[in-house]
């Protein structure tokens, strides 16, 4: 049994942490190979601006769940490619809209492609493996959960007991 196994929930976060590292290893070695110049930790952002473009900055950090500040940062490393632009918010120039450059709408061209195949290979590998099947429901179930009661106030519970 591997280390990480046998210690079961006691580095759950790490286990989870490792296998999302191997997979934005696995696709960035996707994209390049398939020469097309995008880190997956790109996605996320890319994925909205291609569902939506002209979208405030705080509305992508609230669809993501993450904090403004970290959305933020990635939009100017991906403004500093030349891939997004931004502009104040006509109602509101506290606000930045964030947009897909024409460059960012050639490249998302290019990666919807391997989104696609992605996908195709994910649906494959879970349903190859009959537990995998129950895996993202398991995490959204556990998502939940923790929206409900915070992790670290369910330790300190069972820490007085």
């Amino acid at each position: 049994m591997s280390f990480y196994s046998s210690l079961g929930y006691l580095v759950f976060g790490s286990r989870l942490r490792r296998l999302s590292e191997y997979f934005l290893m696995e696709v960035n070695k996707v994209y390049e190979q398939s020469g097309i110049a995008f880190d997956a930790s790109w996605f996320p952002v890319f994925y909205i601006l291609s569902k939506q473009q002209n979208i405030p900055l705080t509305d992508i950090a609230e669809q993501l769940e993450v904090s403004h500040s970290a959305v933020s940062q990635l939009v100017t490393g991906l403004k500093k490619k030349g891939l997004v632009e931004t502009a104040p918010c006509p109602d509101d120039g506290r606000r930045q809209l964030v947009m897909l450059t024409d460059k960012g709408e050639s490249l998302l061209q290019e990666v919807q492609p391997v989104w696609e195949a992605i996908t195709l290979a994910m649906t494959d590998l879970t349903e190859s493996q009959r537990q995998s099947k129950l895996l993202l429901e398991a995490i959204t179930q556990v998502e939940k959960a923790v929206q409900q009661e915070p992790l670290s106030i369910r330790i300190l519970s069972s820490m007085k007991n």
